[in-house]
């Protein structure tokens, strides 16, 4: 565990394992919005379905007696079974897919081609006027593209939000 002061803010990547029911989400969101807390990031998807559970990815900030209030509030909501806090339990890897909007003519198609490519972006719709290109990566790579290509045409951007996983054999289970 990092040595952080009470005061020190900090991010966090909190994975939660929960029913696969109606309610669940509104109640998650419920107890951060009723107390206060940001949500940065916020993805949810069916991960289980024989036992019927879904992963929550939740990216917040605060400090770390507040992180800590947060996890103890989730473990404790009756469809939560497992809250893991990745950003300490050691290394992980986080993922966002971005959907990319470039519209230009001429050069400026050529060049967004061209930071697609080193970017590792790829192209899955293209008109003669725009590209939709899709990328993943990090948050941090996904602002840059989307800076570069702010002044060669960006028209608009998808995101879905950060995927968590703990790296090796460590597992989220139930």
């Amino acid at each position: 565990m990092p040595d952080l002061s009470d005061n020190d803010m900090r991010s966090a990547t909190i994975a939660v394992l929960v029913e696969n029911e109606a309610g669940v989400l509104a109640r998650v969101i419920g107890l951060f919005s009723g107390r206060g807390y940001n949500i940065e990031s916020l993805t949810v998807a069916p991960v289980d379905q024989e036992r019927r559970l879904s992963r929550i990815t939740v990216v917040t900030t605060g400090t770390q007696m507040v992180i800590e209030q947060i996890k103890a509030q989730l473990d404790r909501l009756v469809p939560v079974h497992k809250v893991s806090d990745l950003t300490l339990e050691g290394p992980h890897l986080v993922r966002e897919l971005a959907l990319i909007k470039v519209v230009g003519r001429g050069d400026n198609r050529v060049e967004a081609l061209r930071l697609a490519d080193a970017f590792r972006a790829r192209v899955v719709d293209a008109t003669t006027e725009s590209f939709v290109f899709e990328m993943t990566g990090n948050a941090e790579k996904i602002d840059a593209f989307c800076n570069l290509m702010r002044p060669i045409g960006l028209a608009e951007v998808s995101r879905t939000g950060a995927v968590a996983i703990a790296r090796g054999t460590s597992a989220l289970k139930a």
